[in-house]
């Protein structure tokens, strides 16, 4: 990136608290997927927003096909921004593959995060022996199949199947920021989400963790909360939501701030 990664990525830090608070948001989104959890925070936190190289709402310019293979771009990305900032320490609510990223970040550098919540987290998609992932091999080839056919087509389709509850505004947001990443970009992020295996390293992420897990995700099965729980490296917790879905922050985000407090608090 030519220009500085504050600007590359649009990073915001909004609120006055004398503690930072990271929002980092998941694959199909940007960081205005948090504008209605946002308020809740901003009184006593200073909180730090910003959108994942990939996201539409950043130059796809920015977006180095050979860097980004792998999560660890991402990670390079986010400990270079709360460098920039000069956070010393801070707690970290990532959302899908951003509490991937989160988790990475930790183990690099434990000391800068104080405790990480991991929204609809997931170490591996595909299922395994012994592991239920929640997918096989041919279902993600069909995604992709459907993502390069016809992208609009399988937004459409996809949106409400994440959301899950109904909630219209929550897919119409959801459906905007998909709409807003370019296929190819969204075909190859997709690629790289859907065949990472972390699980070897959930026993390094030694920061405190709570997980959490809605009872209904169709991109996340309850058995993947509860295989981490039993994995990380430090103390972790399952906080359980009471909502459907895969973006809890779109379709119930007076609810998930509430829960995010007691997570924070705990």
């Amino acid at each position: 990136m030519g220009t500085s990664i504050l600007e590359a990525l649009n990073v915001r830090v909004e609120g006055s608290g004398n503690h930072y608070l990271v929002f980092s948001h998941g694959f199909g989104t940007d960081q205005s997927a948090w504008q209605r959890v946002l308020p809740y925070f901003t009184p006593r936190y200073s909180v730090i927003l910003y959108d994942l190289v990939c996201a539409g709402s950043v130059n796809p310019d920015y977006f180095d096909y050979r860097r980004y293979t792998t999560l660890d771009a991402y990670v390079d990305d986010l400990l270079n921004i709360l460098d920039s900032l000069h956070v010393t320490t801070c707690a970290y609510v990532g959302h899908s593959i951003s509490a991937m990223i989160g988790m990475l970040a930790s183990i690099r550098r434990p000391h800068l995060f104080s405790k990480l919540i991991l929204i609809g987290a997931s170490p591996r998609f595909l299922n395994d022996k012994d592991y239920h992932g929640g997918f096989e091999q041919g279902d993600f080839e069909q995604v992709f199949s459907a993502m390069e056919a016809n992208y609009e087509a399988w937004v459409n389709g996809f949106a409400p199947l994440a959301v899950g509850a109904d909630v219209p505004a929550a897919v119409r947001e959801f459906s905007r920021t998909l709409f807003n990443m370019r296929p190819d970009i969204s075909l190859f992020v997709s690629r790289t989400v859907f065949n990472s295996d972390l699980r070897g390293i959930l026993g390094l992420v030694k920061v405190p963790c709570v997980i959490m897990q809605a009872a209904r995700d169709c991109s996340v099965p309850a058995a993947v909360a509860t295989y981490m729980e039993e994995h990380l490296g430090g103390r972790s917790t399952v906080l359980w939501l009471d909502s459907e879905g895969h973006l809890p922050h779109l379709s119930a985000p007076s609810y998930l701030a509430n829960q995010l407090d007691i997570a924070l608090l705990s």
